[in-house]
């Protein structure tokens, strides 16, 4: 479960002190986006950490200096994959966000507050969301972060897979299918398509009803909140009886991983079907090639080495992992909001391949988290050539071709 930032730091682990056990080795220097865009120590993971223990022993007072420094974080992970002595940087950002907030200095957008406040009731999020659920499923897209797709209006994924398991009757592995908020209110026509490869491969999905927004957002942003909606998912995914929570969002499925505490496990669900034997589609030769970006809280959250190579095989297109898979897009969870410049100039070097892809293909961006989704589809602001943004899961579902989206 979430705890509260009235927790001292030590409190993670009996054998770790999370703001002093870096030993100032500077490996996470190359592997921070934010280092690497400014060249300021400050703004690296090393640097924040020395900032913050500066606070914590009351050498250094939190000022807008310092939470300058903390809001440029992207909180992307990729520091804790580097590290030789397993500092907990995330748990340590996670609480001086929360002590921004409760402080009242954090600089939040409005649409972050509003969007906090909304996803802790998904029938509301999903009414507000209702109008822009309708336009994507006319192919009006009004803002760069918003992709192709044709969400259903008013049918939920529930209900969805309710009716799918009714009518195929799958006798394969009982799974918990978590929706996610945006995932479900805005894109939901991912989770179907998660739902029917899940069925088509033997699957017995059951969504379960009364679960609640994963934390995420909250933990991102250091609203309050995270911990009353883990207590609800414990509840109600614990009450389910199956054998796995399965998630196509690594970001929510990181959070849940943290709130679940494995009881039951949670996986993402690209890796789940490749544990099976996994049915393979079509080869699609010719126009396309996917190329594949690995999502930061999949890869350096849920330490995951990547999606497997029988499932993209599956996709029957041919693929290979993008330059720089490993690192982040700029998205970092609401971070493309709070810092967009930032953000642009994340995003900008890693397409930047999508220009020297030969003309007569057509790239195809593909992830496993829909926020990474929508950083790179403003890649389409500054990148002149085509190319499309898809969920793996998509390129697993005959029936989320091109043409029907």
């Amino acid at each position: 479960m979430s705890q509260g930032p009235s927790q001292t730091l030590t409190n993670v682990s009996s054998a770790v002190d999370p703001l002093r056990a870096c030993v100032h080795c500077g490996l996470c220097l190359e592997a921070c986006p934010t280092y690497r865009l400014t060249g300021d120590e400050n703004n690296s993971p090393r640097g924040r950490l020395l900032l913050w223990r500066a606070i914590d022993e009351g050498r250094l007072q939190a000022d807008t200096y310092t939470d300058f420094y903390t809001d440029e974080c992207v909180g992307c992970l990729a520091c804790e994959s580097v590290c030789p002595a397993d500092v907990p940087y995330g748990h340590n950002l996670e609480i001086q966000r929360q002590r921004q907030v409760e402080a009242e200095r954090a600089h939040l957008d409005w649409r972050v507050r509003a969007a906090g406040v909304a996803v802790k009731s998904p029938a509301i999020f999903n009414l507000a969301l209702a109008p822009a659920r309708l336009l994507r499923s006319l192919s009006l897209l009004p803002h760069p972060m918003v992709f192709k797709g044709r969400p259903a209006l008013l049918k939920s994924t529930a209900e969805y897979a309710a009716d799918l398991v009714a009518k195929f009757n799958p006798t394969g592995p009982k799974v918990a299918f978590l929706t996610g908020c945006l995932m479900e209110a805005l894109f939901r026509e991912i989770n179907f398509a998660t739902v029917r490869v899940l069925v088509e491969n033997g699957v017995r999905v059951v969504v379960p009803r009364g679960q609640g927004c994963c934390g995420a957002f909250h933990e991102h942003t250091g609203m309050s909140g995270a911990a009353e909606l883990s207590v609800t998912n414990q509840q109600v995914f614990r009450a389910a009886d199956v054998e796995r929570v399965v998630t196509n969002s690594a970001g929510c499925g990181f959070a849940l991983q943290k709130a679940l505490a494995g009881d039951p496990p949670v996986q993402d669900v690209l890796g789940f079907l490749g544990t099976l034997d996994v049915k393979r589609q079509q080869e699609r030769e010719g126009l396309y090639k996917v190329y594949v970006d690995l999502p930061c809280h999949l890869v350096h959250g849920q330490k995951v080495d990547g999606i497997p190579d029988s499932v993209l095989d599956a996709t029957g297109y041919r693929w290979e992992l993008a330059p720089y898979a490993r690192d982040c897009c700029g998205s970092g969870g609401v971070y493309n909001l709070q810092k967009p410049k930032n953000a642009r100039h994340i995003l900008k070097s890693k397409a930047a391949f999508l220009e020297k892809v030969p003309k007569d293909i057509v790239p195809i961006v593909a992830t496993s988290n829909h926020v990474c989704m929508m950083q790179w589809n403003t890649a389409k602001t500054f990148i002149r050539r085509r190319f499309e943004v898809r969920h793996i899961v998509q390129l697993l579902d005959p029936a989320s071709s091109f043409d029907s989206t």
